[in-house]
């Protein structure tokens, strides 16, 4: 094979000569030009277009969509019509729109933050707003409302949803914490922060919860047939410490609703409930400072509790200092009816300002360890006319009492409530 080669080969020195194709010039360049393939990142900018010859005609003007599709968001204090005006709809016909709308669902009910899906038409020019087509939207949480132009007209649909309403019940054991036991069963933070308010008005959650305990919580609850689900306020705070149970339902709607326990005894008012969630460290009476080293009055009690835990008003009341105040640090005194005060110290932040009024259960602060303080906690004082009383003395002033038609209506709520079986979301 070697010696073929060598024998068919013309010589080193005599070159081949082949045929080369002249180089495309003008028009005949740029239409190969435009076929063929160049690596873009080299700068080039082949492939993109085809060359332009006879048959390329400019457009007077781009034709237009034969429909849009959007979506538009109702804002915190918008109103229904601007929001489809801003979308492209004529003035008259938002107007029309809202009207119709306002027929299946007030306008003012409709919440900030609603997904308006619209689809505008054809339109005879430029010169005028697209006619809205369709448009559908989540009206309430039981409600859809959709607008469609049948025959050239709009007509409005009302497209209510299927709601199951029946509650929520989370139980579980206390454990190391009620708090974060409850949110781990899958319970909401403010229903848990509820649920504790409440039990708070019965007992002490520091001292009286152990760890054995069982929480029992039903919470309103509504599921759409769409999938979604709404959480409401707590209706029934249970707790049950070995043979006693602490049971509480809540009895009448909105602010004016109230906790009674399943016998129909109501919440006890003028109780004072305990400031924070913690143990009692450190009670009323003489004792050995830590501090100062030396016996003293000790004119209130200690509360044990997490670097940063709210403190709540213990009662009504309205805030007559609010401040740094020597050894107790930041210092809240509340003063309330019938010549009774509170006081609330070494607080790492004040959240009240002097002279507000509070609800019981408020925060007005959170725990810390400023003036003469060794660790993080709650120091808690009650004067009445003046005088330091012992908080632990204080006594129920107030209850109320359920009877009759109403009795038996409430009973009948306990007993539908305790039927919900347990289950998570």
């Amino acid at each position: 094979m070697i010696a073929a080669t060598c024998y068919m080969s013309p010589g080193l020195d005599n070159p081949l000569i082949g045929a080369t194709p002249a180089p495309l010039e003008g028009s005949a360049w740029e239409a190969s030009r435009a076929q063929a393939i160049t690596p873009l990142g080299l700068g080039a900018n082949t492939g993109r277009r085809i060359a332009a010859n006879d048959l390329v005609a400019p457009l007077a003007e781009t034709p237009e969509r034969p429909i849009i599709e959007l979506a538009a968001t109702l804002g915190s204090g918008d109103s229904f019509s601007r929001v489809l005006t801003r979308a492209g709809v004529a003035r008259d016909e938002a107007a029309t729109v809202a009207d119709m709308v306002a027929r299946a669902v007030s306008l003012s009910a409709i919440r900030p933050g609603t997904q308006l899906a619209m689809t505008l038409g054809r339109r005879p020019s430029r010169d005028v707003p697209r006619p809205l087509d369709n448009l559908r939207f989540r009206a309430r949480f039981d409600l859809n409302v959709s607008v469609a132009r049948t025959n050239g007209q709009l007509v409005m649909t009302p497209e209510p949803i299927a709601i199951d309403n029946t509650p929520l019940r989370i139980r579980g054991v206390v454990g190391q914490s009620l708090y974060r036991s409850a949110r781990a069963a899958g319970a909401p933070a403010k229903a848990v922060e509820a649920y504790i308010r409440a039990l708070a008005s019965r007992l002490s959650i520091g001292r009286d919860v152990q760890a054995s305990n069982v929480f029992d919580l039903v919470i309103r609850q509504a599921r759409a047939a769409t999938g979604e689900v709404q959480i409401g306020e707590l209706l029934y705070a249970g707790l049950e410490r070995d043979n006693k149970k602490v049971q509480l339902v809540r009895w009448g709607e909105g602010k004016g609703g109230q906790w009674f326990e399943a016998s129909g005894v109501g919440e006890r008012r003028g109780v004072m409930a305990t400031p924070v969630a913690g143990r009692m460290t450190s009670g009323y009476g003489v004792r050995f400072h830590p501090i100062m080293r030396m016996m003293r009055m000790h004119k209130g009690v200690d509360y044990g509790a997490p670097y940063g835990a709210p403190i709540r008003a213990s009662m009504d009341g309205i805030v007559a200092l609010a401040g740094r105040s020597r050894g107790y640090g930041n210092f809240v005194k509340l003063a309330h009816a019938g010549g009774l005060a509170t006081g609330y110290g070494h607080m790492s932040r004040i959240a009240v300002r002097s002279g507000t009024r509070v609800a019981q259960g408020q925060i007005i602060g959170y725990v810390g360890s400023t003036g003469m303080s060794t660790g993080p906690h709650l120091h808690y004082e009650v004067w009445r006319n003046g005088v330091a009383v012992n908080p632990r003395n204080m006594t129920f002033t107030q209850v109320a009492q359920l009877s009759g038609s109403a009795l038996r209506a409430f009973k009948a709520r306990v007993a539908a409530l305790l039927a919900v079986k347990p289950g998570a979301r």
